[in-house]
């Protein structure tokens, strides 16, 4: 009987890393399991830093710390799936006979169908085939895949639609219209209408002055928000280039590991725009006025777009909560903050007393009538 031929993917030894079919860099591993990058010699002439605190735009070859990812640098770490995406794509390369796969295997296959920008050859990612989806029929299925061993034919089209998702709900990315949008299903201990709570307090942040995505809520039940990582356009689709908190300021986003004041500050520092940084306050503020303690690292994201980085339109804004009951982003070093601690805020980053009670009330005013 002849001897079946293992996966391509399993003698990787090096993963190259594109922005805009541009070759950003290389990725290898050390015999300790660490990732080193770096850049290609002709990206350093023309583009730009993917991640400007922990990879800048010069020639060096970056080693990695094994914590918080896993031997791997933030933003990377972006591009692969966790939470309920984690799991599918474990359940689905158990299902194909993969085990104990490293870094640059699980990059290859992610391919081209990570979050944000950024893509990875040798290519192995599962491409998804657009068709009509029945979202009540993937719900099901997603909650077979939460409750069960389940590796039916549904793991293998949530994973085509899913399986570089992050997040603790599960989701699918789907186009609609031609739009690309991400649809969010129940989790196990959500509440049956989690959906439309979602949906509302989108419409309440939008309210509130706070820069959101397009939101829906589609079958009437499950919410869905327009993916901010993706331009569709008459001629195609651009990817935008994001990272997240976690990834730019290499924070354990597991855990408490930021506060909103050294959130504030990094934001101006790869900003260089107050505004942005005001935009970000704000949106503190709402989450606060909410009782969203869900704010982890992962939570808040940048984008650069136009040659500049700003902060992306904001997400999974609803009450939540957080590290023990306390905001995962501590305000002024409380996870329960009073109001004194969120203008001590303002103060270190600059912020006037007046705007800074002008935004505290807006968003107050407006979460009040509610």
């Amino acid at each position: 009987m002849p001897k079946t031929k293992p996966h391509p993917v399993l003698k990787i030894h090096a993963v190259e890393v594109f922005l805009a079919n541009q070759k950003v860099g290389r990725m290898a591993l050390t015999p300790q399991g660490l990732c080193a990058f770096e850049y290609d010699a002709s990206y350093l002439q023309t583009g730009s830093s993917i991640s400007p605190f922990h990879l800048p735009l010069e020639s060096n070859v970056f080693l990695a710390k094994h914590t918080p990812f896993e031997g791997g640098f933030g933003v990377f770490d972006d591009s692969l799936p966790d939470g309920w995406g984690r799991l599918l794509f474990d359940r689905y390369l158990h299902k194909k006979g993969f085990q104990h796969l490293n870094l640059l295997q699980r990059f290859a296959l992610v391919g081209s169908t990570g979050r944000g920008a950024l893509e990875y050859r040798p290519d192995f990612g599962e491409k998804k085939k657009e068709h009509a989806l029945d979202f009540t029929k993937l719900a099901a299925e997603a909650e077979k895949i939460l409750t069960t061993q389940y590796s039916g034919k549904g793991l293998d089209t949530l994973y085509q639609y899913a399986g570089a998702s992050g997040g603790a709900r599960p989701k699918v990315f789907v186009t609609v219209n031609g739009e690309e949008w991400l649809i969010k299903f129940k989790a196990l201990n959500d509440d049956k209408n989690i959906g439309k709570t979602e949906y509302q307090y989108s419409l309440l942040a939008k309210q509130c002055g706070i820069e959101m995505p397009e939101t829906k809520l589609f079958d009437k039940k499950y919410f869905g928000v327009k993916r901010f990582d993706r331009l569709v356009t008459q001629a195609h689709v651009k990817k935008i280039h994001t990272i997240s908190a976690a990834g730019l300021l290499h924070a354990n986003y597991r855990e408490p590991s930021l506060d909103y004041t050294s959130l504030l500050q990094a934001c101006f520092e790869l900003t260089k725009n107050m505004q942005e940084v005001k935009k970000l306050f704000r949106l503190m503020v709402f989450n606060v006025a909410i009782k969203n303690r869900d704010d982890h690292a992962k939570n808040f994201s940048f984008q650069f777009i136009d040659n500049e980085w700003r902060l992306s339109p904001a997400y999974d804004l609803l009450p939540s909560g957080g590290f023990n009951g306390f905001h995962t982003t501590t305000i002024n070093g409380n996870g329960d903050p009073l109001p004194d601690d969120m203008n001590a805020v303002a103060y270190r980053v600059g912020m006037s007393k007046k705007e800074t009670k002008q935004i505290i009330e807006e968003v107050r005013d407006v979460v009040e009538k509610k």
